[in-house]
């Protein structure tokens, strides 16, 4: 049996989740009629303290709507360099909604506000004015980090400062709630829109929630149709997100204790590891004489997926994942190494 460490996107849901989407209420989503997509929104726009929240098929799509929402063709958003905005949305940013991308290269995946006044600019006839600001919560390529609130909070105010609007993707965002200890809401109040993916430590089968204020969630309404993202009897897959919030949750420390026991051990092989906050852990295999994707190759042989991601390798722990898989993905690299 294959340990998969690939990416919290490999979890199916339990029986329990099978079970509450196979007893869902449905009804038309396209038409705002599904009573549980309705109530799946409801609950997410009081969870994040917001005006209104919409249900989307993908996290992609939802920093699709937003950034569509909150610019016009031409426009400039700023993201930090190693964003999944930039680098794993196949530039739907640019090619979709027609924005200029700026890049502050930040320290794992934060950056001050004294980096964004330094790009921060009102356009003229030349250069293109700044509408966006684009935050990751937790960010992934940096190693699942959570923005210190202090400097999460002071970014947001540099931007509004400017007049500019800022976007969390907040794919991991429960994630980090557990680890900081900091409610949804309190990560929410500082940005102009937020998003919660369901499909990833949450262990849903699909779909995500983008939350902000009515008049920036009205005209997302439309972009979720232009982009092919209503759908009709979506509440049977909304039911797994609404099930999720339920049970879901605060088992994520589990992962975040998993994570910080293979990082541990990954270190003791020899491995040159980035000390994880949460469930991702990035592992640079150069030091014990393998490159990630020999690594990676060799880690499947003996039963353990993970990913390649540059000179390193990503493991990501999650729901499919217990203490006991990580023993024996230890195990694997032990032997791999040895």
């Amino acid at each position: 049996m294959t340990i998969n460490l690939f990416s919290d996107t490999q979890t199916r849901p339990t029986p329990a989740m099978r079970q509450a989407m196979a007893d869902a209420e449905v009804g038309d989503e396209q038409r705002r009629a599904d009573p549980t997509v309705n109530r799946l929104q409801d609950r997410m726009a009081e969870l994040l303290g917001t005006d209104r929240a919409l249900f989307l098929p993908t996290g992609t799509m939802c920093n699709l709507v937003a950034v569509g929402a909150h610019t016009r063709p031409g426009d400039a958003i700023v993201v930090e360099h190693s964003g999944h905005v930039l680098r794993s949305e196949t530039s739907g940013a640019a090619a979709v909604n027609g924005c200029v991308i700026e890049t502050i290269r930040g320290d794992r995946g934060t950056f001050t506000p004294e980096q964004l006044a330094a790009v921060v600019t009102p356009g003229n006839q030349y250069v293109p004015p700044t509408r966006l600001v684009c935050l990751e919560q937790t960010h992934n390529f940096a190693g699942g980090t959570v923005w210190p609130r202090e400097r999460y909070e002071a970014v947001a105010a540099l931007a509004r400062q400017h007049g500019v609007a800022v976007h969390t993707d907040g794919a991991r965002l429960m994630n980090a709630v557990v680890a900081s200890g900091i409610d949804a809401a309190t990560w929410a109040a500082p940005v102009d829109t937020i998003w919660v993916d369901f499909t990833k430590g949450l262990a849903a089968p699909t779909g995500a929630v983008l939350a902000g204020p009515d008049d920036v969630m009205e005209r997302a309404w439309l972009l979720k149709h232009r982009f092919g993202g209503a759908m009709r009897q979506a509440g049977i897959v909304a039911a797994g997100c609404l099930h999720a919030l339920d049970h879901h949750v605060d088992r994520l420390a589990d992962d975040h204790a998993n994570a910080a026991r293979l990082a541990e051990g990954l270190a003791e092989i020899g491995l040159d590891v980035t000390p994880p906050e949460t469930n991702l852990v990035y592992a640079d295999p150069r030091p014990v004489g393998l490159d990630a994707t020999a690594f990676a190759a060799a880690m499947a042989e003996h039963g353990v997926e993970i990913s390649t991601l540059g000179v390193r390798n990503r493991l990501c722990t999650h729901l499919d994942v217990s203490a006991g898989d990580i023993q024996s993905a230890l195990d694997a690299a032990r032997r791999v190494v040895g």
